[in-house]
């Protein structure tokens, strides 16, 4: 089968940072599906695992959102068969889904949105498995437009993950949602997703809040560069406010939150895979409600950009549009 991998951790610019290659195509065993990839989108986590995890030669596969039909079950899989359009975010500790087959554990995997084609699916799963865990499993949202009346800043509102919190918070709560963006783009990508507010980064965020009329807010979601914004979400989270990351700052002093008595959260949305919880199968119920959110018109999908076909080349491009930190929503490649 036909895949995108690389041999050792290169600079994006550097010829064979990523290369076309063939490999054998997999089998279906215990609660595992074998997919026919349609489609892909390049997260973050793709160049960082690319620049940090060198294979010492040995073909590594990198890629994480699909989107597919399954073509083959495990003997002991009951969730789906074959025929079955599906989307998921896969997981860290297995081979990656830049290839035209690859295995999933159906535990983690969703059927795919009736009204999207594959591309505009797979922009969805890690950004909303990400943004939906992080707003409500760590930092508490509650779901029902009437029930939450506190406020949510989203650093980083025109990313991934900032394109469906804002849609999630917006759409599913009474949160007053502020997010950040820097250039006009970027700021009108926020507004058309449902954010109150918006507010730039590269400046001082307290006075832009208080001219918005939240002098503090409750949710601080920290998507991007939060080394470089630590010091100013501390001074505006509200007393007993929660703080959620999803990024790698190089450190993390917390004790700037002791004071207003803050809580701090991580989210990663691999920890279920990687440590096979027992709610493991949660992440396929979260993905079956968003694809009915997204066929109910309630959420949308966050596809930035179609870069083309999957093949070396054009990863090539979306990784360094990623790395770049101004890509808009979701890069999506399509066929191969």
């Amino acid at each position: 089968m036909r895949a995108v991998a690389y041999r050792k951790s290169l600079p994006i610019s550097a010829a064979d940072a990523l290369v076309d290659v063939e490999l054998d195509r997999p089998q279906a065993t215990g609660r595992d599906l074998l997919v026919a990839v349609k489609a892909v989108s390049v997260n973050p986590v793709d160049y960082k695992v690319r620049l940090r995890a060198d294979p010492k030669g040995e073909a590594k596969v990198l890629g994480f959102d699909a989107a597919g039909v399954v073509v083959e079950t495990g003997a002991d899989a009951t969730l789906f068969k074959r025929g079955d359009e599906v989307f998921y975010a896969g997981t860290i500790v297995r081979s990656g889904t830049n290839a035209e087959f690859h295995l999933v554990d159906e535990r983690i995997t969703g059927r795919k949105p009736r009204t999207l084609g594959f591309a505009e699916a797979a922009a969805l799963p890690l950004t909303s498995i990400t943004a939906w865990e992080l707003l409500f499993d760590r930092l508490g949202a509650l779901p029902g437009a009437s029930h939450d009346t506190r406020s949510a800043l989203i650093v980083g509102g025109a990313g991934g993950v900032g394109s469906i919190a804002i849609q999630l918070a917006r759409r599913l709560t009474g949160l007053t949602v502020i997010a950040t963006a820097s250039r006009p783009e970027t700021v009108s990508w926020c507004r058309e997703l449902g954010a109150h507010h918006v507010i730039d980064h590269r400046q001082p965020f307290a006075p832009q809040l208080a001219s918005a009329g939240v002098p503090a807010v409750d949710l601080v979601l920290g998507l991007t560069a939060t080394d470089q914004h630590l010091a100013q979400i501390a001074e505006v989270i509200a007393p007993q406010g929660r703080f959620g990351l999803i990024d790698d700052p190089k450190a993390l002093d917390i004790t700037v939150f002791k004071r207003k008595s803050a809580s701090v959260h991580w989210e990663s949305m691999f920890t279920r895979s990687i440590f096979q919880t027992p709610d493991m199968i949660e992440q396929h119920n979260l993905l079956d409600d968003v694809a009915r959110l997204v066929d109910d018109g309630v959420l949308r999908t966050t596809l930035g950009e179609n870069l083309g076909r999957i093949n070396a080349a054009n990863l090539k491009c979306a990784h360094a549009l990623v790395e770049s930190g101004k890509s808009r929503g979701k890069l999506v490649l399509e066929g191969f």
